[in-house]
């Protein structure tokens, strides 16, 4: 078997891997990469192998870095199943026809531009018509279920923990020499603190482990800590009178807020102002969490039996739709919560609402997930005093408050134990979906334990024989 890693290598965007075995060709995830506009239009555009030889796919989980480029793979001639569980899939079909529409409308911005300088037009990567022509290509598996995507191969997905349907993909089969032989492939891995859904599944037998390092230089604080810190965060600004601004990925932390903002107001922790979900990507995911309890864990199970809710209805949470319903939150003057997308806040309904707040003392600006560079929310991360928004710019008066403790990926602390679980089968350790920092802290942490093969932190293009 070949393994050759063709997205998020050395970085955290874009997660594509090939696997090469007795001829066949399964690809595991296919992401979008985010990064400087011209780049990623390129790279996004451009598969470094021909879509029409891949036989099989086997999607990790929705996210758009994981599965944003699907209907590019179809629009291009892939013709295969794309194997992931239920509720990946009906989250896919969501965020890709989301992330179409975001794609046709940032091409008339690009060519707006494009235009005024006399260059010719770009075609949209793909279109919202396109992501909905490439959902017939999905196929939905159960947790535990065993299945052949490619003849040889034998792949079981586990639950990663990660957001709701979010898998490891473990893929079985037999070597030149007919030896049985295990590669498990992490996706993104989950809190084992985290609530609503349940804790990744550890890596068993397995002779490969090809693991993500988001989080390899340190140990996230608890969530707990980080519970408490949110909720001192929201009482401070409740009390001078302002709103909480959170820039929040639609899909997973959004959710994780408002079970966190519900329980915090049940047991009168912080005032019962309004909680505003302000995304109708974010909207139509809860939907889908309500729908797909299968995912919950214990603990949520009982809050929800306790609360006697329906799936995860809470009573405090207002859900807005349309855009006349978001603008009208701006004529609001009392305190509130407002979440919305996009959770890096570079494009979305969260620029309307930080133009609107930023420059209020009052209020502040939640910040609770990891912040690529040359993003808007890196720069409000790192407290910039003037940022730009819709190409104005503005004075941040509000106060900026970065919680890391609430992460949906499992810190340095959770990736080491994730190794160790195979530490007595294991041969290979191939780390991606990291920065270099990040990866390098996470290997110096491993090599701690000598039972441990020394990990190798992957390069774009980089093929390993397994």
């Amino acid at each position: 078997m070949k393994l050759t890693v063709l997205g998020a290598a050395r970085t955290v965007t874009g997660s594509m891997h090939l696997i090469e075995h007795q001829g066949h060709k399964l690809l595991i995830d296919c992401g979008t990469f985010q990064g400087k506009r011209d780049e990623s239009y390129f790279i996004n555009l451009h598969f470094p192998f021909d879509p029409s030889e891949i036989e099989a796919m086997i999607l990790s989980h929705a996210h758009i870095d994981h599965s944003g480029n699907i209907p590019n793979l179809v629009k291009q001639g892939f013709r295969g199943k794309i194997y992931t569980t239920d509720a990946s899939e009906d989250l896919a079909d969501i965020m890709l026809r989301d992330s179409g529409h975001i794609q046709e409308s940032d091409i008339q911005y690009v060519n707006k531009k494009r235009r005024k300088k006399g260059e010719r037009a770009l075609d949209p990567i793909y279109t919202q018509k396109d992501a909905i022509e490439a959902m017939p290509f999905f196929q939905s598996v159960w947790y535990q279920q065993r299945f052949e995507p490619i003849p040889g191969v034998t792949a079981t997905l586990v639950d990663a923990g990660h957001i709701l349907g979010s898998a490891a993909v473990i893929l079985d089969y037999r070597d030149n020499q007919g030896e049985p032989k295990r590669l498990w492939f992490s996706g993104d891995i989950g809190r084992y603190d985290a609530p609503i859904l349940r804790d990744p599944v550890l890596p068993s037998g397995a002779d490969t482990l090809v693991m993500e390092c988001t989080y390899g230089d340190k140990p996230h604080e608890s969530m707990d800590d980080a519970y408490e810190e949110f909720v001192d965060a929201v009482k401070r600004t409740v009390k001078r009178g302002g709103k909480i601004i959170v820039p929040a990925f639609a899909v997973g932390r959004t959710q994780n807020l408002t079970y966190f903002l519900s329980q915090a107001m049940d047991d009168g922790l912080i005032p019962n102002v309004p909680v505003v979900v302000d995304s109708p990507l974010a909207v139509n995911a809860s939907l889908l969490y309500r729908k797909h309890t299968e995912c919950f864990d214990d603990e949520t199970w009982q809050y929800i039996a306790e609360h006697r809710m329906q799936g995860l209805d809470f009573h405090n949470v207002i859900y807005t739709m349309s855009v006349d319903e978001s603008k009208a939150l701006n004529e609001w003057h009392e305190p509130m919560i407002i979440i919305s997308a996009s959770g890096m806040a570079e494009n979305g309904r969260i620029l309307h609402h930080l133009k609107n707040n930023i420059e209020d003392g009052r209020n502040t600006i939640l910040i609770i997930s990891w912040q690529a560079p040359d993003t808007l929310g890196r720069r409000l991360a790192d407290r910039e005093r003037k940022v730009r928004i819709f190409g104005e710019e503005y004075y941040r008066k509000a106060e900026v408050v970065t919680i890391g403790g609430l992460s949906a990926h499992a810190g340095q602390t959770g990736l080491v134990e994730y190794a160790l679980a195979s530490k007595d089968s294991l041969k290979r350790i191939i780390l991606f979906h990291g920065e270099p920092d990040k990866a390098q802290a996470l290997i110096d942490k491993l090599a701690e334990h000598p039972e441990l093969p020394v990990p190798v932190y992957a390069e774009k293009g980089q093929q390993f024989i397994l």
